[in-house]
């Protein structure tokens, strides 16, 4: 059996960062919750020879979302989650990843507000011409 691709799900990373434009929110630490899923080209040698250098090392990208989110001040959740999916999809291994932040207690009413992006390096490879043009029609429709 030939094994091709691989997919790491981080569950759940619970950590505290500045996040938000109110004066309440740039004073506090408010939480978040971090998940992410990255889709990369597995090495035959990882699942065929136990080969741990040829392997995406999760904890190395976990550490690197860590320190981002704890040293890090944000206006936006949208800022956040792009810092975050960049990381994620750093290594030229990965095919894509999407990441979604909840910032919980950000509603009265609601168990945490979100925001989810998504990363394909197909359509990255497709070039940014498209990306540019549908952002154009976006801001002129506005």
């Amino acid at each position: 059996m030939k094994i091709t691709s691989a997919t790491i799900s981080i569950s759940n990373l619970r950590l505290r960062t500045f996040i938000g434009f109110n004066d309440e929110e740039r004073e506090k630490q408010q939480d978040i919750v971090i998940n992410a899923e990255i889709q990369h080209c597995l090495d035959p040698k990882v699942v065929e020879a136990d080969h741990v250098d040829a392997a995406l090392n999760y904890k190395t990208i976990t550490k690197q979302i860590i320190k981002l989110v704890e040293d890090g001040r944000f206006l936006l959740l949208e800022k956040l989650t792009h810092e975050v999916l960049a990381i994620c999809a750093e290594d030229a291994s990965v095919m894509k990843a999407t990441v979604r932040i909840d910032k919980p207690h950000a509603l009265r009413f609601a168990d945490s507000v979100s925001v989810t992006l998504s990363y394909d390096a197909a359509v990255d490879a497709a070039g940014e011409k498209e990306h540019e043009h549908t952002l154009r029609s976006i801001s002129q429709a506005s």
